[in-house]
């Protein structure tokens, strides 16, 4: 049985972190899996089965450490990472998978001549770090790291191209691979019972994301008060934590937003919220393929998004809306809905299904 290595920063609520949850125990009884998280205390470490076998590099989460610690730590990694690969990592692993980009991807590109090497990339590389001197000193080291490995994978094409863009001269073996979810645990968990409810009299909407600047919460906000003040009553929901949230905060309390833009943290179990809402949105300043609308998908629930490398999740789907990439288009086209009160695209039920991913995860990693 070939022994796996996933790296992932931690095992917190994320997209990508419920991806890698789904994904390995899916493949658990074909491989031996290990993960191997540099922080510790994620939520989604229960969710693995007794399969699968989990390291980890410090036991706190990310939330524990110091602001010192928060600091040092990803520079450590960066200046000392044979010394951390070494210590921490080194090992008879036939395959070592980074499936993140940032401070994991760079401690898994040491060389290690016994060991094939894969990174996953989940974002528009041209974006994720912005546009700053440091932005463009980060893309610089990273072209230097992902070229130590022999394959990449991309959950979108719009990733893949963006990419080639950034990196227009690296030959490496490239591969687009959608994320995979167990469908039959996001419709069981979706009828767990929650102690909430939502407005019967106005338009619901709901997005699960990281409260960082990606997400575009911010201006989600500012459009929100322009639809309240032109008396196109909504109520909008956030499920999801990040360092963005204080300033969030204090931006719904400055706008007087509080009873009806509503943060309601990072939630264990989102999917009776996102069953229970109106419509599910997603509306990002950028994305990578977005693995909660593969979620909203499964509960057949009507989907908005920006234009971004996300259209693809729902490029199939009937009942989506796409909506350009700026305040002006949200605004209007949530007004659209508010004021038509419409709670369906498309009235057809889809059948979700994706076990044709497991079967080319599985083709991956029994590659040479």
């Amino acid at each position: 049985m070939k022994k796996i290595l996933f790296g992932i920063t931690s095992l917190t609520l994320g997209g990508a972190e419920r991806v890698l949850v789904d994904m390995v125990n899916a493949l658990s009884n074909t491989f031996d899996i290990t993960i191997f998280t540099i922080y510790g205390n994620g939520q989604l470490e229960k969710s693995l089965n007794d399969k699968i076998t989990l390291k980890r590099m410090f036991d706190k989460s990310y939330k524990e450490l110091s602001r010192f610690e928060k600091i040092m730590i990803p520079l450590k990694i960066l200046c000392f990472q044979k010394q951390y690969y070494k210590k921490y990592i080194q090992g008879e692993y036939d395959t070592e998978i980074a499936f993140l980009e940032g401070p994991i991807t760079r401690l898994f590109s040491t060389k290690n001549k016994d060991t094939k090497k894969i990174a996953w990339v989940h974002n528009d590389i041209s974006k994720v770090y912005g546009n700053t001197l440091k932005a463009k000193l980060k893309l610089m080291i990273d072209r230097n790291m992902y070229a130590k490995y022999q394959q990449l994978i991309f959950v979108s094409k719009d990733n893949k191209e963006m990419f080639d863009r950034c990196y227009p001269h690296m030959q490496l073996s490239k591969k687009v691979i959608y994320n995979y979810i167990n469908s039959q645990r996001v419709i069981q968990k979706a009828e767990e019972k929650i102690d909430f409810s939502f407005d019967n009299h106005q338009i619901n909407f709901l997005t699960v994301a990281r409260l960082v600047e990606q997400k575009g919460i911010d201006r989600l906000i500012r459009i929100h008060k322009e639809l309240m003040a032109n008396h196109y009553n909504n109520k909008f929901y956030v499920i999801g934590d990040g360092p963005e949230r204080n300033t969030l905060e204090t931006l719904i309390k400055d706008e007087h937003l509080q009873e009806t833009f509503i943060l309601l943290g990072a939630k264990e179990n989102p999917y009776p919220y996102i069953k229970q809402a109106d419509i599910f949105c997603l509306l990002s300043r950028f994305e990578g393929y977005g693995m909660v609308l593969e979620e909203a998908k499964i509960l057949n629930k009507p989907i908005m998004i920006t234009n971004t490398a996300a259209r693809e999740a729902v490029e199939n789907y009937k009942n989506a809306m796409i909506i350009e990439n700026d305040e002006h288009e949200i605004y209007h086209q949530l007004k659209y809905v508010i004021e038509n009160q419409i709670k369906t695209f498309d009235d057809k039920k889809q059948v979700y299904d994706n076990h044709e991913i497991i079967k080319e995860l599985e083709k991956l990693l029994k590659e040479e």
